[in-house]
């Protein structure tokens, strides 16, 4: 069991790229005792696994997982949003994204799955065939999935390399499998392979002038609406649910895209 924790442990500091010996001392204990568990001849307790996580930044659902490996009870619970314990979270949110309407705004969980929305994102997320619809919809899926959103979205190569990075990088952070098989899955779609490919020939080449944002640009009929998008996460969860609880709210990029929104308020 104590190797177990040790193994894993040496993982988060490897992904972090700490050594040994600067994460003994920037926690204060001794790299002789770091040593000791991480080759499982000493068993952490929680008060160490709690402050090797902080230094570590591993998040809440990880932590446990340490806690569980190293023969202790879990310290971080986590309730289901549509619990009762979460109604008034949820309640919240709710109506944080419904105060956006007619703009679009959804709450994700880690891996980007859909868990509420409001109606403009629905009526959005409505547009998608059946089989995306099924089971969860999960944002990084439809976006990027040859009969999803990347059909219609006007800049999908700026786009995408966005979605692409923010994945890659959140499977990196977690060290979460869903999310490295959810990069393995988008990786194998034709949109995506395209879109690498063209982006190994321009890194040869020379690159633009950089934006500030990269927008959202959505090909609606004749016309081609442009959003930005803020993602805002809560300040000091407890709660593994919460922790992993992504709110992402999308505002108009240019006049032409702030009058349609405008008209869709009348």
């Amino acid at each position: 069991m104590t190797v177990e924790v040790g193994s894993m442990l040496r993982q988060w500091r490897s992904r972090r790229s700490l050594s040994q010996l600067d994460l003994a001392y920037e926690v204060g204990v001794s790299p002789r005792h770091l040593s000791f568990v991480e080759t499982g001849r000493s068993r952490p307790s929680p008060a160490l696994l709690e402050a090797l996580s902080e230094r570590l930044d591993v998040p809440l659902r990880e932590r446990n997982s340490l806690l569980l490996a190293a023969g202790h009870a879990p310290r971080y619970s986590e309730e289901p949003l549509d619990s009762d314990t979460m109604a008034h979270v949820r309640s919240s949110v709710q109506r944080l994204l419904d105060a956006h309407n007619p703009n679009m705004g959804m709450a994700l969980d880690r891996t980007w799955n859909v868990v509420l929305a409001n109606d403009t994102a629905l009526t959005l997320l409505e547009l998608l065939p059946p089989e995306l619809q099924t089971g969860p919809v999960n944002l990084f899926r439809v976006s990027l999935h040859p009969d999803g959103f990347a059909r219609a979205t006007h800049n999908f190569d700026e786009w995408a390399t966005y979605l692409l990075e923010l994945l890659r990088r959140m499977a990196r952070i977690t060290g979460d499998p869903r999310l490295a098989d959810l990069e393995r899955e988008v990786s194998g779609y034709p949109t995506v392979a395209a879109l690498d490919g063209r982006l190994a020939r321009d890194r040869a080449g020379v690159g633009g002038q950089p934006q500030l944002l990269v927008p959202f640009r959505l090909a609606l009929g004749d016309q081609v609406l442009s959003f930005f998008s803020t993602l805002t996460t809560f300040g000091s969860p407890r709660d593994v649910t919460l922790e992993e609880l992504t709110i992402e709210l999308f505002y108009p990029a240019d006049e032409p895209t702030e009058r349609w929104v405008a008209m869709m308020q009348e």
